[in-house]
């Protein structure tokens, strides 16, 4: 008895109905998300990105950040990440799907190599920006033994001319410190990265992950 036809039959049958379940399944139940609006402030949420973050969105992919960085704050019961958070105002919360409705893409990441930046720009969390820029320097710079690779190819060393930079970066030591006479500033992509890093927060109240309570 020839069973070529069932076989093929069986892995379409296998595929298909993985490709329904993964793909068409999660379009129309997640594809068709849109904002909603924000009472207390008259908004929506989650809320637009500003020109510069969508730029700095661009050199965040390029230079491989989700490989070691997630933007995934997990539910209470499996983690503690909500529990890390005690001081944010608002509360954290889970993220859900409809926060990554204006990303392109989704940088939600698989590894925490280095910590979850899914909501880096809380207030209580972000560092002077000078202090960014240091760590995006030399990341050693800010945190003793820190594994992160230098993107000191999205700074400039220059001649100071006149009075320093207001941009220039201060308080670096070390090695690649500028020499006395020179200083260094951020690149465009430097300050768009910033832009994006100090953006991300995902503790807008929405209808399937309201904000918790303080316990």
């Amino acid at each position: 008895m020839n069973r070529t036809p069932l076989l093929i039959f069986g892995a379409f049958l296998t595929f298909g109905s993985a490709w329904l379940g993964l793909v068409a399944y999660s379009y129309v139940t997640l594809g068709q998300l849109q904002p909603v609006a924000d009472e207390n402030t008259g908004g929506v949420n989650p809320p637009p990105l500003s020109g510069l973050a969508v730029a700095g969105q661009k050199v965040y992919a390029a230079n491989g950040c989700v490989y070691c960085h997630s933007q995934d704050i997990r539910p209470r019961y499996l983690s503690a990440d909500i529990a890390r958070e005690p001081e944010a105002e608002p509360p954290v919360r889970r993220t859900v799907a409809r926060d990554y409705f204006r990303d392109q893409p989704a940088f939600v990441g698989f590894l925490r190599i280095g910590p979850d930046l899914a909501n880096y720009g809380l207030e209580k969390r972000v560092a002077a920006w000078n202090d960014l820029h240091r760590h995006l320097y030399d990341s050693r710079e800010v945190v003793s033994g820190s594994i992160m690779p230098s993107y000191r190819y999205l700074y400039k060393m220059r001649k100071i001319s006149g009075q320093p930079s207001n941009e220039a970066v201060t308080g670096l030591t070390g090695p690649h410190a500028p020499a006395p006479g020179f200083e260094v500033v951020p690149t465009e992509d430097a300050k768009v990265l910033a832009a994006y890093l100090l953006s991300l927060k995902r503790n807008d109240p929405l209808p399937e992950a309201p904000v918790e309570t303080k316990e």
